[in-house]
């Protein structure tokens, strides 16, 4: 409330009109302040070891206490709670590591139990206001990496988490031979109705001989990696399924953002099935744990900035793209992992800037 006064205060009426997922990159100074009060709050967080952690929460019946995945440190900082507000009846604890910066749901929902967020109602969601636009999104994210996806054909591609197969279609159309898993029993009976060639899974890619033969030439994790309660043993799994040459694609949200920054438990990356929030700073370190050779990492200014159909005016709009650049490279993160120095010379050139992960 005090930050909204403040806000007022400081520019009065003129940016009311912008939607909150743009004015923390367009009101002048706002960027700074964000990150100065982020600083803050990771100053002040308290630092405690996981079993003083686990004295302060309650187990639930499908969850676990974690360590840091991504360093394997145990201490915790407690941050944020998290909650889907009345009567949608979730709430969660969010805490960040200490020695790596990464953020983390704990307690943790257990692997043999992630179904149970899948098991009814998952499609539902999918099929219906998830569902606007999640195509043009996917076509400026191919765009951002032209031209890893321009053209499929004689290519193999896995679409992990393929949900409705929203994806899957477009693959099609651009000559894939396209598959797919997902652990909603109903949406792959949905994405099948949609599909011509494409076909989609239930279950885990070792579960299908066509797909835990590998030989992929694309894999890539449409708002997946959010979702994933053992990312290093994944990761392990999509890299060996990977062909030579072969990339993976991840779009997840982006817990360096602004938005996180500005709103805290209220932001909009916290839902109900998320599991854990990576960065440019925590994706790299996953990479190179699990095989990868290199990393690439394309700026999201939003889907109507990007599409021309925004309603910010031009001075505002050049404005956000200024400080998404600046700063967090966008709520959602777009990346481009490379399975080996192949992969790295056939795709790495061009506006992407490659990061090599073993020296």
């Amino acid at each position: 409330m005090a930050y909204r006064w403040l806000g007022r205060l400081a520019y009065g009426s003129r940016y009311d009109r912008v939607p909150w997922g743009q004015r923390v990159y367009v009101r002048p100074g706002e960027r700074l302040i964000r990150e100065a009060q982020w600083q803050r709050l990771i100053r002040r967080a308290p630092v405690m070891t996981l079993e003083e952690y686990q004295r302060l929460r309650t187990l639930g019946e499908i969850e676990e206490f974690l360590s840091c995945m991504m360093c394997g440190e145990s201490r915790q900082q407690p941050l944020f709670e998290p909650t889907g507000g009345t009567g949608k009846g979730w709430r969660y604890h969010v805490v960040r590591c200490p020695s790596c910066g990464f953020l983390y749901r704990n307690p943790n929902v257990r692997p043999e139990r992630l179904g149970d967020l899948y098991a009814s109602g998952y499609s539902n969601f999918l099929s219906g206001k998830y569902a606007a636009n999640r195509q043009r999104r996917y076509d400026l994210t191919m765009k951002a990496f032209s031209p890893v996806f321009d053209e499929g054909k004689e290519r193999r591609l896995l679409d992990f988490g393929s949900g409705v197969g929203l994806f899957l279609e477009l693959a099609e159309r651009r000559g894939f031979d396209a598959y797919g898993v997902d652990l909603s029993p109903e949406s792959v009976e949905q994405a099948n109705q949609r599909l011509s060639r494409a076909r989609t899974y239930f279950g885990a890619p070792e579960d299908v001989p066509e797909i835990a033969a590998g030989g992929f030439d694309v894999i890539t994790l449409w708002s997946v990696l959010a979702h994933l309660p053992r990312p290093l043993e994944d990761f392990r799994k999509f890299r060996s399924l990977l062909a030579p040459g072969g990339v993976l694609l991840i779009l997840t949200v982006n817990a360096q953002s602004l938005l996180l920054k500005a709103y805290g438990p209220k932001w909009s990356g916290f839902t109900k099935n998320h599991l854990m929030f990576y960065s440019s700073k925590t994706v790299p370190t996953l990479l190179a744990r699990t095989g990868f050779a290199g990393v690439a990492f394309a700026p999201h200014y939003g889907d109507t900035i990007e599409a021309g159909t925004t309603a910010l005016p031009p001075d505002l709009s050049k404005r956000l793209r200024r400080n998404v650049d600046r700063s967090d490279g966008g709520n959602m993160m777009r990346v481009l992992a490379f399975a080996d120095e192949e992969a790295i010379g056939r795709w790495g050139g061009g506006p992407l800037t490659v990061h090599r992960l073993h020296t």
